[in-house]
């Protein structure tokens, strides 16, 4: 069964230009990040936005909606930035018949020591094996939208 990705942006496909932080989110890398990884599971991608999860508004997440409710792929992983990727989930759990899994990173996929190899690995296993319903996969662990959390101090997700 074919998964499809949707890029939202965030910071796995940010790139930063100078020492004081300044950037702005790139074309999406986890079409490359699959290729190196020799996965060989039929997979479509589609950007829908690049941006920081920050500058997100509620017109961007029925956007997100309305692309994955019309989709007819029934297995979806969406790349989207960490600071508002619940919230997103949360929006998306009312449509019903899909396996949907959100994932991020906390620094970008084209670091060396990124988490975003290990993130994308997790969900598109997830995505395959979880029933119908809308999941996170962040720092090794499946999390339901509804008892999730980011914090920001230990930069990691935790079941709240």
């Amino acid at each position: 069964m074919k998964i499809k990705i949707f890029t939202v942006g965030g910071t796995i496909d940010k790139i930063y230009f100078d020492q004081k932080n300044a950037y702005q989110v790139g074309d999406p890398k986890i079409v490359e990040v699959l290729q190196e990884a020799n996965v060989t599971l039929d997979f479509e991608t589609e950007s829908i936005m690049q941006k920081d999860s920050l500058d997100m508004t509620e017109e961007d997440r029925r956007l997100i909606y309305e692309k994955i409710d019309v989709d007819h792929h029934e297995l979806i992983v969406i790349t989207h930035g960490t600071d508002t990727m619940v919230e997103t989930a949360n929006t998306l759990s009312a449509i019903p018949n899909k396996t949907i899994v959100l994932t991020g990173s906390m620094q970008p996929a084209r670091f060396k020591n990124s988490d975003a190899v290990f993130n994308i690995g997790c969900a598109v296993a997830a995505v395959q094996a979880l029933p119908h319903g809308v999941y996170i996969t962040m720092n090794g662990q499946i999390f339901d939208p509804l008892s999730v959390r980011k914090n920001v101090d230990r930069n990691r997700f935790e079941k709240i």
